[in-house]
């Protein structure tokens, strides 16, 4: 952790974090094809189900936990209170077993009431419950090794808990089937998606021990940090459980209703196909099984970016913002929206022209592919969206403004709900209403958000450099991308390595063209990771002067 203080620079900090997502939801990918073709697709639509009501009850105890612990630690860090900080994170650890605790043994008990629309995703459910209890002794390590400016730490935890949740899931779901071969349909797929289920828990705790050993590792330098703390101030345990809830209740409430559209969304659908309009139940699983755990699960892998941006941004942009150096927050702000967007807008482009040969590369199952393929497409424009008010919810958390995003959740919340029961009750376009929905959620969200970062920072944002020159270079990427996939498809019919090609000829023009329109400069360049590699790349290839 020492050698991670000097690292000031919350961009580099940011790339690590964004790779690591990068890495991860490739391998969620990567694994949810073959996990498919064993639990089925009606397999994955009670899993999806499932994790959805187990993602709101995480979001309410304990998902907030490393933005929010990562927010104060920073603050008593500023100041160099270390004995502070180090009790801030025992009273968080403790807030934690209480409160993620309550809510694992509330989610196993009350699984059967809180799936009564679906009652085969009650097992997976159940099996997700310990989950939440672990998570969010997770969630407070990550949250401090943030705090100090180590997003390595939890790079790491994140690509080992993906690697777990992988192979688990997989092995899993193929025991369980094989347990109950002998019986139905929707009994296997209910194994299945318990399996699938178990898999997420072995993750979450495979990272937990990794945090936790290296937490032991910096113990040492933890324990002499406090004892020569110089600074004066002790603040009480009753002090710091009351900063603790003023600073993450606000934080739960503005994640709760930012993520509870998904659920939502979900009883929305559900209750209007189902109860209503007389739909089939399995086929209404399936379908929605094939938007959430197919196209939602592409379009958040550039999001994942504006995640890790965002994990970033919360302790530095809290420290300049506390020491009242407002100059230098403008300029955090404008350099993480400008690094977000210099990849989310190109991911943007490059999902909606290439929507159907990248589906088909990742879920290669034909009987969901052109629906599944239509929806990324259509999905493919809340990329820019979510990204931009992801970034811009942590802003306004990190100066202190955290009641202001559940404001702004509350009412987009309201309105794409209104957008959305609108949409399935007098049309036919079911799983597309729910695409239409995420993209006006997303819309509300990200303009208000950055209505309030403007009036609170008299930031204003450039606009030139960080949305046109990548939009221009994304159009060109894009156009370059689909003519060399057509084009080398006609000659070898093997959309796979059509589809590499088209995405490596693809990067390389937008590369060259935010050189050479400046969208990039050098300076910027190095504060990615391998920064200083990429500039002598560019400078050999004479993109750069």
């Amino acid at each position: 952790m020492g050698g991670q203080k000097k690292q000031n620079n919350f961009v580099l900090q940011a790339g690590i974090l964004a790779a690591s997502g990068m890495i991860v939801k490739v391998i969620s990918l990567i694994y949810r094809s073959p996990l498919l073709s064993i639990i089925g697709l009606e397999g994955n639509g009670y899993y999806s189900t499932a994790i959805n009501i187990y993602t709101i009850i995480l979001l309410i105890s304990s998902y907030s936990i490393p933005s929010a612990i990562s927010k104060v630690i920073a603050q008593k860090l500023a100041f160099k209170e270390y004995r502070n900080a180090q009790r801030v994170f025992q009273c968080a650890l403790i807030y934690v077993l209480v409160v993620g605790g309550a809510a694992a043994i509330f989610t196993f008990v009350a699984a059967a009431f809180l799936m009564s629309k679906s009652e085969n995703s009650i097992v997976a459910l159940r099996v997700l419950a310990p989950t939440i209890f672990f998570s969010g002794l997770l969630g407070v390590l990550r949250g401090y090794f943030q705090a100090h400016g180590s997003m390595l730490h939890t790079s790491l935890s994140q690509i080992l808990e993906q690697i777990l949740n992988a192979v688990v899931s997989i092995l899993a779901g193929y025991l369980l089937i094989r347990m109950v071969a002998d019986q139905s349909e929707t009994t296997q797929a209910v194994y299945g998606s318990a399996g699938s289920a178990l898999g997420t828990g072995a993750g979450v705790v495979t990272a937990l021990l990794f945090m936790f050993g290296m937490y032991l590792l910096n113990l040492r330098t933890i324990k002499r940090r406090v004892k020569h703390d110089r600074s004066g101030q002790l603040d009480s345990y009753g002090e710091i459980f009351k900063l603790i809830f003023t600073i993450v209740t606000p934080f739960i409430l503005s994640t709760f209703i930012y993520n509870c559209s998904t659920v939502v969304n979900m009883d929305t659908y559900y209750r209007i196909l189902i109860e209503y309009k007389k739909a089939d139940s399995v086929t209404a699983h399936i379908d929605y099984g094939i938007f959430a755990t197919q196209a939602v699960a592409v379009v958040n892998i550039p999001i994942a970016i504006a995640s890790a941006m965002s994990s970033a941004t919360i302790p530095s942009v809290s420290t300049t913002f506390i020491r009242k150096e407002y100059r230098k927050t403008r300029e955090q702000v404008a350099k993480a929206i400008r690094m977000t967007m210099l990849i989310a807008i190109p991911a943007s482009v490059g999902l909606l022209l290439l929507a159907k040969p990248i589906m088909y590369f990742i879920f290669p199952q034909k009987e969901a592919l052109d629906k599944a393929s239509g929806l990324l497409a259509t999905l493919s424009i809340t990329v820019v969206l979510y990204c931009l008010s992801t970034l811009t919810n942590a802003v306004l958390q990190g100066i202190g403004r955290v009641n202001t995003p559940v404001i702004h959740s509350a009412v987009a919340l309201v309105i794409q709900s209104i957008g959305l029961g609108l949409l399935l009750w007098f049309t036919d376009l079911n799983l597309y209403a729910l695409a239409c929905a995420n993209i006006i959620y997303s819309f509300v969200m990200c303009v208000l958000n950055q209505v309030s970062v403007r009036r609170q920072l008299g930031y204003r944002q450039e606009v030139v450099r960080t949305f046109i020159l990548p939009f221009i270079s994304s159009l060109v990427m894009g156009a370059a991308a689909y003519g060399v996939y057509h084009l080398l498809y006609k000659v070898l019919p093997v959309s796979r390595v059509a589809l590499l090609a088209a995405i490596g000829i693809g990067a390389m023009i937008y590369f060259a063209m935010i050189l050479l329109t400046g969208g990039i400069r050098e300076k910027e360049l190095r504060a990615f990771p391998k920064g200083a590699m990429l500039v002598h790349f560019a400078k050999k290839l004479h993109l750069l002067k």
